[in-house]
């Protein structure tokens, strides 16, 4: 079976309770794939990164074979890792904790990374790509672009 990849951003509204609806489009991949058990965890850019359980389970096994000298990263990445799954409602349950840290109160951007999603407070994340934008695009980057 081919790797799943997701693309492109969705403007989404948590709730009070600190649950986020998935968008159809990337819900109907994730069940009918069976990989939609997931799990969410910090992003050190300040956001949240969700993984579908076949991309969360290669990520922690490098996360895990990182030397002593990371042991602060592998806290970050595993010790606030949580296990979600999509409600019947389509949504997912984001803890109080990954909300504060991600600065998540209404207004958040899904973005589809490829293997994973990142989950970003929308300003914070306006804000980050104006700046991204205004700055020298990197070689790599400039090189690749058509």
């Amino acid at each position: 079976m081919a790797e799943l990849q997701f693309y492109g951003a969705s403007a989404l509204t948590l709730d009070g309770k600190g649950r986020l609806a998935v968008p159809t489009r990337h819900r109907d991949v994730l069940v009918a794939t069976g990989d939609a058990r997931l799990t969410l965890t910090k992003h050190p850019d300040g956001a949240l990164i969700l993984f579908p359980r076949s991309a969360w389970e290669a990520f922690s096994a490098s996360v895990v074979r990182l030397p002593m000298g990371a042991s602060d990263w592998k806290r970050i990445f595993l010790g606030h890792a949580m296990e979600l799954e999509i409600d019947g409602s389509s949504r997912i349950l984001i803890a109080p904790e990954l909300r504060t840290f991600a600065g998540l109160n209404r207004d958040v951007l899904l973005l589809g990374m490829g293997r994973h999603f990142e989950i970003w407070d929308a300003q914070r994340y306006g804000e980050r790509e104006a700046a991204a934008l205004k700055s020298p695009m990197p070689d790599a980057i400039r090189d690749f672009v058509v």
